[in-house]
């Protein structure tokens, strides 16, 4: 787990956390308590100057700390808060004061490297707060017209960096947000949050060798559910033992499109720009026991690009673009499940990109579609997350895992006139390390279906950008290893593998 994604973990809830009518009548002090119980969770040292007064508790000068232990660097991270008042409402709530504008201090010490210091200023308008429920039951509702991050100052080593060298502008507006945390052997938290809209400017730039990045842009209608398991009591260093204390989380955001311009410039290697818009995107990700699920897909995207190294504009589109992932995460003796998918569904270049090997138009030029989606089972045999056994195994050079299963649930090629499909399973012995040279055996079959692929050759040996020779011998292989199928320029593949490790294609024995 990296550093940031520890750091901010823990303090996102000190400028967004959020809800509904109030159950009991609930009290300043523990509404402050629970905020450094969830802190100190988190692994921070908290300190403060706190006054109480009848109804309420004000903060100042909250101070955020983490220690970092050799594993992850070593080092400390201090993060301090201005003021922070707790008030309670007289209806059995507790609002929330949070200042229109603060500044975050942020410093991060590695005991090797560069000292870095940041300042950021958090402004909101016409925003409240307020906390209901009882304590271990509290759900916080937040709302705002705007909320807006701005990077004030970076320094590294003692040197100040300017707004000319580094810029980050981020401002959310119409935000609404629930939050409810429940405390029994885990804190549980289930959030949810929209947002109207996101603006955000973000640069950065090297004037010693003429390097600089920059990119604007927005997402529109942002829609935020979360839930987690947090342990109370845990090492939140050691991602390893968070697992094994019950730590799991979840979350899906989506967003009804947006856009963003670009510009880089990598010195002496060239420069470029680049802009971008979507008509909508969904991410789904969840971490814990069963292991990470990433899953990622855009839609409706369409994308510019011009480039100092190449002499044309570079346009293309895509109805949607996608990612998925599923990894164990920790040591196991049952299979656990595994996926891979990648989904680009009717990309299509500009004729521009298309002149540049084929000018004659020889080519259709049909959106094209690529889909491999792929899951299985595999036993993880260490805890590679635990920086000992991870050490282990890198010295040992062994095996991290072995391959049980894997199921071609789709894989479909469709581009410039020929389609290809297929679907298969296997399984595999890992006893048997010899029949495939260090590979264990596997056992299955993959059933394939390709049209359209002797007139693509035909086509590309008109073109001149496939020697007859060449074009012979690809037919020569598909002779071999396929059977016509139905329909014109239609083949039809079966390739298994037996339990006695011999491969065959549609029945003939090949290997």
């Amino acid at each position: 787990m990296s550093r940031i994604s520890k750091l901010f973990s823990g303090t996102a809830i000190l400028v967004c956390l959020p809800a509904t009518a109030a159950l009991a009548d609930l009290t300043a002090a523990e509404v402050w308590s629970d905020w450094q119980a969830y802190m100190e969770s988190s692994g921070y040292t908290v300190t403060s100057s706190e006054v109480t007064e009848a109804g309420s508790v004000s903060v100042s000068d909250m101070t955020l700390k983490m220690e970092f232990d050799d594993d992850t660097g070593g080092g400390a991270f201090d993060m301090v808060l201005e003021t922070i008042n707790f008030v309670e409402q007289g209806d059995g709530s507790v609002a929330i004061e949070l200042p229109a504008s603060t500044i975050m201090n942020m410093a991060f010490q590695p005991e090797t490297g560069e000292n870095v210091s940041l300042a950021i200023n958090f402004e909101q308008t016409a925003h409240n707060m307020v906390a209901t429920g009882e304590p271990n039951d509290l759900t916080y509702t937040y709302a705002a017209e705007a909320a807006r991050m701005a990077l004030q100052s970076v320094t590294i080593d003692g040197v100040s960096l300017g707004p000319d060298v580094a810029k980050v502008d981020i401002t959310m507006n119409d935000l609404s947000q629930v939050t409810r945390m429940t405390l029994g052997e885990l804190r549980n938290v289930a959030q949810d949050m929209t947002v109207a809209s996101v603006d955000y400017d973000v640069a950065f730039s090297d004037p010693q060798n003429d390097e600089s990045f920059k990119v604007t842009g927005n997402m529109q209608d942002l829609k935020l559910d979360g839930t987690g398991d947090l342990p109370t009591e845990t090492d939140v260093q050691d991602f390893n033992a968070m697992l094994d204390d019950g730590f799991k989380a979840a979350g899906s955001f989506t967003t009804a499109g947006g856009g963003y311009d670009m510009s880089f410039s990598s010195g002496s290697d060239g420069s470029g720009t680049a802009n971008a818009t979507s008509t909508g995107a969904a991410f789904d990700v969840s971490l814990g026991p069963d292991g990470l699920l990433y899953d990622i897909a855009q839609t409706g995207v369409s994308m510019n690009m011009l480039l100092t190294e190449l002499p044309l504009p570079l346009s293309f589109s895509a109805e949607q673009i996608g990612t998925r992932f599923l990894v164990p995460l920790q040591k196991s003796n049952e299979e656990q499940d595994f996926g891979l998918a990648v989904t680009l569904n009717d990309f299509a270049m500009s004729d521009v990109i298309w002149s540049l090997f084929d000018p004659t138009g020889q080519l259709p030029r049909d959106p094209a579609t690529l889909v491999v989606d792929l899951s299985g089972k595999a036993k993880v045999l260490f805890d590679f997350l635990d920086p000992d056994q991870a050490a282990v195994l890198e010295q040992a050079d062994a095996v991290p895992g072995e391959l049980n299963a894997l199921t071609i649930n789709k894989l479909e090629l469709d581009a410039v006139g020929a389609r290809l499909t297929g679907s298969g399973d296997f399984t595999f012995d890992n006893s048997d390390l010899t029949s495939f040279d260090g590979l264990p055996r596997p056992e299955g079959a993959v059933d394939l279906n390709l049209v359209g692929a002797n007139g693509l050759i035909e086509k590309l040996v008109g073109m001149g950008l496939l020697p007859e020779d060449q074009a012979m011998g690809a037919r020569m292989m598909m002779g071999l290893f396929a059977v016509p199928g139905e329909g014109e320029d239609t083949l039809d593949s079966k390739i298994e593998v037996n339990e006695q490790g011999h491969v065959l294609a549609n029945g003939q024995r090949i290997r």
